[in-house]
């Protein structure tokens, strides 16, 4: 067993995602998607400029070729990919969005073997597989409250999930090389510029500023966003692709899907929620998993 670094920052990430899912949930009933993702990016952004300020102020000689491919994966992850996963988490919510989200380590895992030359070991691939099947039987539910969403509704959203998942894993796959070649915090802050680039291309082209600003004004859950926003763009983004830098694009897919684990573990300490026994087995499948994906 050989649980480092990165393994332990893929896993940290997961648990501050969880709690910024929670929060972002809440602060998506007065706040839209594509606001939400601009205001918790440019706070982070700004978090990470006076850390990058005070941690790394010397500038890295970037080729414009490592430049173009960080704000690409931007573009791609957190442009692109937060504003659908937030669409979706409203329009399907969060535990229909955990199983869509099942999607990624698979999405990271083949990506990786394309184009990192990456690959897991035999027990690394049971062990991916319990990870997912445990988060499956943790999120998956059939509760009365499915017959709240049209089934044209449900699809749609269940696709716009799918492709965020799906955005951000090539992001971050086109991020990780970067991350083992220059500087961390100047490639997290960068990428992060690159997602709110293309996020001001896009309300430039909408012509939308003023409905975004306006947006602002409606919100109710100023704690929830800010909170959120800090948790789920600043000190996630952070453990994210620190735990990609110190281990593999594989490997650490794989661990941040037990974000799902942490989110019903919440919600049986903080909201009192009952907890099934198909969820016990599914808590303890995702367990087993990772021990056996961090088997060397």
């Amino acid at each position: 067993m050989n649980f480092g670094i990165g393994e332990f920052y893929s896993l940290s990430c997961a648990l501050v995602w969880a709690i910024a899912v929670v929060l972002f949930k809440k602060a998506g009933e007065s706040l839209g998607p594509f606001a939400l993702n601009l205001f918790k990016n440019t706070l982070a952004a700004g978090l990470l400029g006076l850390t990058v300020l005070f941690v790394s102020p010397t500038v890295p000689a970037l080729p414009p070729l490592s430049l173009l491919l960080i704000l690409l994966s931007g573009w791609l992850g957190i442009c692109l990919g937060d504003t659908y996963y937030l669409r979706a988490l409203n329009q399907i919510g969060a535990s229909r969005m955990a199983v869509a989200q099942t999607l990624y380590s698979p999405f990271v895992i083949g990506l990786s073997a394309l184009f990192l030359g990456e690959h897991l070991r035999g027990p690394q691939w049971l062990g991916a597989s319990l990870v997912l099947l445990g988060v499956v039987l943790v999120t998956w539910s059939r509760d009365p409250t499915r017959s709240a969403i049209d089934a044209r509704s449900l699809r749609v959203g269940t696709a716009i999930g799918v492709l965020s998942v799906l955005l951000m894993a090539v992001g971050i796959v086109i991020a990780k090389p970067m991350l083992a070649l220059h500087d961390f915090l100047w490639v997290v802050w960068l990428r992060l510029i690159g997602g709110l680039i293309g996020m001001g291309v896009i309300v430039a082209w909408r012509r939308n500023g003023p409905a975004v600003i306006a947006e602002f004004r409606t919100v109710r859950h100023w704690p929830q966003v800010i909170a959120g926003s800090v948790a789920g763009s600043y000190l996630s983004m952070l453990l994210w692709l620190a735990g990609y830098k110190y281990t593999s694009a594989s490997v650490s897919a794989v661990l941040n899907e037990t974000a799902a684990v942490f989110i019903v573990l919440f919600a049986v300490l903080f909201l009192h929620e009952r907890v099934r026994p198909r969820q016990y087995a599914g808590i303890t499948l995702a367990m087993l998993g990772v021990a056996l994906v961090v088997l060397r």
